[in-house]
């Protein structure tokens, strides 16, 4: 498998973690989002979404990074990252939905430069728009963490990483970047810093990614 990745790509960042997790062998394609290279046409071809991630597989290829966690679950469940019964699985992608459809999307890469290049707000203006949306989703991310029966203090639903972990830990990375104060937000900077001692999220982190210079 080829996983198109761009080193601070959260989407991209999700998949490495789950490749990593289910011990996948993949080779990494660096594509880089600062140069539009999403846009050319090589890359085109590959995914026309001109999005990323894309996982080319021996059957096709694949956009959307939960699309590609959810076919990597069902094609490889030994390690799973979606376990437990369906109650179980609907809390998981609860928590994982929450991140990738509420938080990431308004504040991506190309929305941050739309801000930027067309309504020509300031950095300043950019960072607070940023922050507001992350400090809103992580509000309501870690009440639900402080009501769900399946947080443990360790990962989000369990004793072990979940889609829902591999879908907070960029988002946290992100938030970071532009200086959320994560001592807001106890319970998910616990797991932050939990998952980060695991090798399969160390790995992929965006600071030892080939392209990360």
């Amino acid at each position: 498998m080829k996983l198109y990745t761009y080193f601070r790509s959260s989407a991209a960042y999700r998949v490495r973690i789950a490749l990593n997790l289910k011990g996948l062998k993949h080779e990494l394609v660096p594509v880089n989002l600062l140069n539009s290279a999403q846009n050319g046409q090589d890359y085109l071809a590959v995914n026309p979404q001109g999005l990323l991630p894309a996982l080319a597989t021996e059957k096709g290829n694949i956009g959307q990074s939960l699309a590609i966690l959810e076919w990597l679950e069902a094609e490889y469940p030994d390690i799973a990252i979606l376990p437990g019964d369906h109650w179980n699985q609907a809390q998981i992608r609860n928590f994982s939905y929450a991140i990738a459809c509420d938080i990431h999307p308004i504040d991506n890469l190309r929305v941050l430069k739309y801000l930027s290049g067309e309504l020509k707000v300031t950095d300043e203006q950019k960072t607070t728009w940023y922050k507001h949306w992350v400090e809103v989703g992580f509000n309501k991310i870690e009440t639900m963490l402080e009501q769900s029966s399946l947080y443990t203090g360790k990962f989000c639903c369990g004793e072990s990483p979940t889609l829902a972990d591999i879908n907070l830990v960029p988002q946290v990375f992100n938030a970071i970047r532009f200086k959320v104060d994560m001592t807001a937000y106890p319970k998910i900077a616990a797991v932050y810093e939990k998952c980060n001692t695991m090798q399969a999220f160390i790995d992929a982190a965006p600071e030892n990614q080939i392209d990360a210079n």
